[in-house]
């Protein structure tokens, strides 16, 4: 369990990393727009990431 606890943290880690590491201006872009959203919609992308996630992972079980 620890293991893929540990397995999947690094992925995520690898992943949220690519974008600020090949496209710097674009990841500075994104989170200007995400600085003018409301709050309720930055909840529902958070909503919504976190279920596609939650999917994800039952599919790949």
């Amino acid at each position: 369990m620890k293991n893929w606890f540990f397995s999947s943290l690094g992925l995520m880690l690898v992943i949220e990393g690519l974008m600020p590491l090949f496209f710097p201006q674009g990841w500075r872009d994104t989170f200007k727009k995400l600085i003018t959203m409301k709050s309720g919609q930055i909840r529902f992308m958070g909503l919504v990431s976190f279920l596609l996630g939650l999917i994800f992972i039952f599919l790949g079980r």
